[in-house]
């Protein structure tokens, strides 16, 4: 199960052969994401695990589940943007039945990922999936 958005990076990462150029990617989504604001970059939004600094802020919109976030570190503001294309305006009852490794695994990011970010990743879907289910 992934949303549209989770499907058009899917097929970019399928035209990009070489991983620079999916690294390369990564960073441009990092890039494109707006920012946080200053103001939610608090110990309550910091999610623990993560080498980077990294902040994912929830809302809940009419039961759709969305998030925002940030990070120091621009490869992982551009897995935040993964991450944001695979749970945002999922229906909040539909977040936990994401398979999010098998997902990132159809892009390649289980193999390609240095430990410590994995970790993060990792501790990221944790923290997501805490959010849909407060």
């Amino acid at each position: 199960m992934a949303t549209e958005a989770f499907e058009e990076i899917a097929e970019t990462f399928d035209f990009l052969d070489d991983w620079e150029d999916r690294y390369r990617h990564l960073i441009d989504m990092g890039k494109a994401m707006p920012p946080l604001d200053d103001a939610f970059k608090v110990p309550a939004t910091k999610v623990n695990g993560c080498a980077s600094q990294v902040w994912l802020v929830p809302h809940r919109d009419d039961g759709l589940f969305r998030f925002e976030g940030d990070s120091d570190a621009m490869i992982v503001r551009g897995l935040i943007a993964v991450l944001a294309a695979l749970y945002n305006d999922l229906p909040v009852d539909e977040v936990a039945k994401v398979d999010a490794r098998a997902e990132l695994g159809r892009l390649g990011l289980n193999e390609h990922l240095s430990a410590q970010r994995s970790n993060g990743v990792r501790a990221m879907v944790e923290r997501i999936g805490q959010f849909a289910a407060e």
